[in-house]
């Protein structure tokens, strides 16, 4: 079973975020997994710029790390995404990584994958970027096992400390049973299917010009 953990924290692991998803994984380790840590403050993930290139050719020509993530994406069973609360949404780092999934998102590519999501604030609001991230989990076609966050108490150090820590332990945990038993989560049927059927038509609509998402998709019927 491969996972890989996308970490968005500028700090890389010696921050809040890192410290907690230190414990989400060492969950996944006691769920028997291999994890790989893709951290975007060692990479280089410039922003989209829309150019349309991905949905034609299958392929983003910016000359930069996003094609080795993405393939390790494509290639991982799940995947876990950690971020700290920026004015209530992920690092600029990450949603750079979310803008340039276009293709993923329009294949709804990882579909039959699970992931998972962790946060951390300087003062609360973590249940939006929590739901945030889990959205991108199911737009790119996974279903999620859910997220844990927390406001800090200090450096690296969070209220309820013991209880956050042994949560997020079993998040990781948690995901690899989903992997392992194919878990199925109906209460997220609805958005990712409606979802893949505006992305379907939105290819069918676009066929001409994103002929690569086009083939794509009748390939799959």
């Amino acid at each position: 079973m491969k996972l890989l953990a996308i970490m968005g924290s500028p700090h890389d692991m010696r921050g809040n975020t890192g410290r907690l998803l230190e414990e989400v994984l060492k969950g996944v380790e006691q769920g028997g997994a291999e994890v790989e840590l893709v951290s975007l403050s060692k990479s280089k993930v410039l922003p989209c710029v829309s150019c349309d290139v991905c949905h034609q050719t299958g392929n983003c020509p910016i000359n930069d790390d996003f094609g080795g993530i993405k393939a390790k994406l494509l290639a991982c069973d799940g995947f876990i995404i950690a971020s700290p609360n920026y004015i209530t949404s992920v690092t600029a780092q990450l949603k750079a990584l979310f803008d340039r999934c276009t293709n993923i998102i329009h294949c709804v590519s990882l579909e039959g994958k699970y992931g998972a999501v962790v946060e951390t604030s300087g003062g609360g609001e973590d249940a939006e970027v929590i739901r945030y991230m889990e959205r991108f989990v199911n737009t790119v076609g996974a279903q999620s096992v859910g997220g844990i966050g927390s406001p800090l108490a200090g450096f690296r150090t969070f209220p309820a400390e013991a209880s956050l820590f042994a949560k997020a332990q079993e998040l990781g945990r948690e995901l690899c049973r989903c992997i392992e038993e194919k878990r199925h989560f109906p209460e997220q049927d609805a958005y990712r299917n409606a979802f893949k059927a505006r992305m379907k038509g939105l290819i069918e609509y676009r066929q001409k010009e994103w002929t690569c998402e086009y083939e794509y998709w009748q390939g799959r019927k």
